[in-house]
């Protein structure tokens, strides 16, 4: 299966128990019903994103759904928890691009986001050649990816929460899902 399509999703859950409140992330974000398998990095060459509404009318429940997700949970009173999805895409379509999944603690959703879209964006950057300083700071790496003409868009999704003040379980879903 090589999927022609993708969508983006996010969502916040919380309850007394840790599944649980998974659960609800998941119904937040709309993926509840699917059996959610969790793969790697990569966006399959040409593969289109679409709106998650779209998507999901493609979707049927109890189906097999590949997807990358990024969770995060905790059940600490106010403590700031986040999951990213960031893709990285080629100018050429025949290749292939990158997704990356993070996970944080303390991170609001920018830098949490741009940090997800930093490592797609380096991961496709090394696998094209682009020679970069891995010490420089994202922006100045961003401008040279697009620079060297091989990389058309960089992007990122991310849901952040604070953790249950009462100490229930709070969850964070981020994720790509594939659709054939």
């Amino acid at each position: 299966m090589i999927p022609s399509r993708a969508f983006l999703t996010k969502g916040t859950g919380v309850h007394r128990d840790k599944l649980a409140s998974f659960e609800l992330a998941l119904r937040d974000a709309g993926i509840e019903k699917y059996n959610l398998v969790s793969v790697s990095s990569i966006l399959p060459p040409g593969c289109r994103m679409i709106p998650k509404d779209e998507g999901l009318e493609y979707l049927s429940p109890g189906e097999i759904v590949y997807s990358v997700l990024a969770r995060n949970q905790t059940n600490e009173a106010h403590r700031l928890i986040a999951s990213a999805v960031g893709t990285a895409v080629p100018v050429n379509e025949d290749n292939y691009g990158y997704i990356s999944e993070h996970h944080s603690f303390g991170e609001d959703e920018d830098t949490a986001g741009m940090y997800a879209e930093d490592i797609a964006a380096t991961m496709l950057a090394t696998t094209l050649g682009i020679e970069f300083d891995a010490d420089s700071a994202w922006q100045e790496r961003e401008q040279l990816y697009r620079a060297s003409g091989h990389i058309i868009n960089t992007s990122h999704f991310c849901q952040t929460a604070k953790g249950d003040r009462s100490g229930l379980w709070t969850t964070v879903v981020a994720a790509m899902v594939f659709v054939e």
